[in-house]
């Protein structure tokens, strides 16, 4: 079976998790995109939802389907996103940013009680790293920002590649809020949770694709079927909705 028939299984399974009247937020990318296209499906039999897309071209997508969409400035508190992923770990750690949108993926998410995240198998690693970590950055000083890059990443023992994305036309890549990506070929990534830190650290740095802690589920479809991973922190997320356990 191809990784698109696995992409698809997962995108069905996350369905199952959408109830009438949710406000919805739609992540981006080609598992989101089999997603979309499911959800509108529904929309069209008379499923009521309202969607904050995480990018221009899942607005594009989501709109093509007849899914109603809003803003995080109308609707600023979401119900569920479902989003994909370029690798994720056992305990839902992720590396997102391939396609470009991890800077509004990141907010959309951070707005929502709750983050699922669907992928198929190949994208599920022990370590993260494999994939280059995408770190969006203001245009201004921009090889300074590398540089502060470099220095500060090695303290958190990453060291290696950086490269300045470039798009279809050889020119620099810029992302629908008009920065550029740069792509941190490190390798594993042993010490996430510092680098991150790190990279939060530098003035040019607007976003970096290490989204830890954010995603309560993961559901992955491959050969042996799907597997649905729940974050550690999913009993307290639980909690959190009784005021006596705050």
């Amino acid at each position: 079976m191809a990784n698109d028939d696995y992409k698809t299984q997962a995108a069905e399974r996350a369905l199952t998790y959408v109830e009438p009247g949710m406000k919805l937020g739609l992540g981006s990318g080609s598992t989101m995109a089999k997603f979309i296209e499911l959800l509108g499906a529904k929309v069209k039999s008379g499923l009521e939802v309202v969607c904050v897309p995480t990018s221009e071209a899942t607005a594009a997508l989501a709109r093509a389907s007849g899914i109603k969409l809003t803003t995080l400035d109308d609707c600023p508190d979401l119900d569920l996103t479902i989003d994909g992923a370029d690798e994720l770990t056992p305990d839902i750690m992720l590396i997102k940013g391939g396609g470009g949108a991890l800077l509004r993926e990141k907010i959309v998410a951070s707005a929502s009680q709750r983050l699922i995240v669907i992928a198929d198998h190949s994208k599920l690693v022990p370590t993260l790293g494999a994939f280059p970590l995408p770190v969006e950055v203001v245009r201004f000083g921009v090889r300074a920002t590398l540089d502060m890059i470099i220095e500060l990443s090695a303290g958190a023992g990453c060291v290696g590649d950086i490269k300045l994305r470039l798009g279809a036309d050889g020119q620099a890549f810029v992302t629908d809020n008009g920065n550029y990506i740069l792509d941190c070929a490190f390798g594993a990534i042993d010490e996430p949770d510092s680098l991150d830190m790190m990279l939060k650290m530098i003035p040019g740095v607007v976003e970096n694709g290490l989204f830890l802690g954010l995603a309560e589920r993961a559901i992955i479809a491959g050969p042996d079927g799907i597997e649905e991973l729940e974050s550690p922190d999913y009993t307290e997320f639980d909690d959190l909705d009784d005021p006596s356990e705050v």
